[in-house]
Formats: C-alpha cells, structure tokens, sequence
C-alpha cells in the first residue's frame, strides 16, 4: 500500500445508452441532478473525503465535462458586473473544487480497462475509482470510511450493498467472510452479474473503490470477461487470493443509482424536496398531484 496521498479516479467513457436520445449529444455523465450535473456531486464527495486530485476518464464527445470544470471569464465577468453574487458562486464552484485531469480512453472496453487508463498518472498512489452512476447522499461518509479500511488494512476496499434477489443479477457480488469489525468484511471471492442461484451472497458491488496501485499488473493481464470487457470484478478476484487480500465495506445509507431512469428520477424528487429553495413548494405539489392518481 503507498503511503502518498489519495487520488481519485472517475470513469466516464460509457455511451450512456440508457438514456438515448438524450444522451446523443450529452454525456450521461452531465446530464443533471436536480441543477448540477451529476459528475459534479461525484467531485464534491471525492473532495469531502479530502481527495484533492481527480482524474476523470473520457471519451469522444466528452468535452462538456471538461468545460464544465473550467473557468468561463466571459460569464464570470458578466456576472460580476450584474451583480449577482450567487450565479457567480455557482459558475465558479467547478472550477475550484480540486486539481482535475482528464485522460481519453478510446474504445470503451470495459471499467477494468478505464481504469488501467489512468495507471500513468496514478502512479504508486493509492486511488478511489468513483462511477458517476451510482451518487452517494452527501451527508454519508462511505469513502472516507474505505479510505480509513485501506489506510488500516493495506489492501483494497470495495463498497458492498445488500441488494434483493430479483437485482442480483446487475451487480458483481461478493463471497465473503466476517472480521472483527460490524459490517467490514473480508472479500474470497466476486462474481460478475451472476444468476440468483449462483450469487454466493445479497452483497452487491456498488460504485466506489478505494484500491491499492498493484491492481494495475493485475489489469494488464486480465483477459475480457462478461460482455467481451475487461471487468474491474475479475482482476479484484484475483487479488482477493492474494497476500493482501481485499476488503468490503457493507453501506446501509442512502445512494442514487442515476443510471437507470426511474432511479434518476427518484433522485431528483427526492433531492429536490430537500433543498430549502424548492423543497416546500415541490412537497405540497407532490401531495396535490398524488391525489389525482
């Protein structure tokens, strides 16, 4: 395990096919979350577990995303000139969150070789691999607890959920074994998207990583698996029988899965009702409009 400071790794190369056609000409990656997009409440939680370096994973016809971490002087300045001190946070807020990098992928050939894409620029750091799919409530601390199991471990960390049997089959699942702490595991096995009678476990593999920098020559070995890809899945198998091993952190808050559209709009409705600008008004419409049902 390297003692240098944590990096960040967001994959967002996928085609978002799920949401076509709006995704014909916007990353799915951008598409937004109530009025911010949602790879920028991904950044917010890397800084919040005190990441100040990401990198992000793109593709063709990803350029927004690395405009929307951009400055922008001309609306800066109009902004400022009006007035409108608010606005003005709100454009510059991108910006000024961390260190972000960009790197492209080419093909997409799958999350394990995404992030062998950014073996260069990680280097002997340990790094969190955050999937934009998948938004963490941000009062929840669950990668700052990963980074801590990593720290105390020395090995990697995956996010587990328990999920019910009829999904079982959209996630990779653990085969696990207890340790001496609640709802931290030790990880013997991972199966990719397996059937309900094959899952070892209802512990699913959620979208956050906290991995030790020697999962890279594992990558590099790791033949395609499931869906012709290079699945993450199949190389931390391979180092869960290794001398470190790898650990599961058992998450029973509160995570938006974006990437399906009911789920994103579930997460709208709800994070939407809790702000203190929309959430009086969106309630008692809710409550107005259930009635018509």
């Amino acid at each position: 395990m390297s003692n240098l400071p944590i990096k960040a790794v967001i994959p967002a190369a996928g085609l978002g096919t799920r949401f076509l056609p709006a995704t014909k000409a916007m990353p799915k990656e951008m598409l937004p979350v109530v009025d911010k997009p949602a790879i920028q409440y991904v950044v917010e939680e890397a800084v919040k577990a005190g990441i100040d370096d990401v990198l992000v994973i793109i593709g063709r016809r990803k350029n927004s995303i690395s405009d929307h971490f951009d400055s922008v002087p001309e609306l800066e300045a109009q902004l400022e000139l009006k007035g409108d001190a608010t606005k003005l946070a709100q454009v510059m807020a991108p910006s000024e969150l961390a260190d972000i990098h960009f790197v492209r992928q080419g093909d997409p050939k799958g999350l394990g070789h995404a992030v062998l894409r950014a073996k260069s620029h990680v280097g002997d750091h340990s790094f969190a691999v955050m999937l934009g799919d998948d938004l963490i409530d941000a009062k929840e601390d669950l990668l700052s607890r990963m980074i801590d199991q990593h720290t105390k471990r020395g090995a990697s960390v995956v996010a587990l959920m328990e999920v019910p049997p009829e999904h079982i089959h959209l996630y990779g699942v653990a085969q696990i074994e207890p340790t001496d702490e609640d709802d931290v595991v030790r990880i013997t096995g991972m199966v990719e998207k397996p059937s309900r009678e094959e899952a070892p476990s209802n512990l699913a593999v959620i979208g956050r990583y906290v991995l030790s920098p020697d999962i890279f020559p594992i990558l590099e070995h790791t033949a395609p698996g499931k869906g012709g890809e290079i699945q993450l899945t199949d190389a931390l198998e391979e180092q869960a029988r290794g001398e470190g091993g790898v650990y599961g952190v058992v998450f029973r808050g509160r995570r938006f899965d974006t990437g399906a559209k009911l789920d994103y709009i579930e997460a709208i409705v709800q994070l939407a009702c809790e702000r203190e600008d929309l959430g009086p008004e969106l309630r008692a419409w809710l409550k107005d409009f259930a009635k018509t049902l």
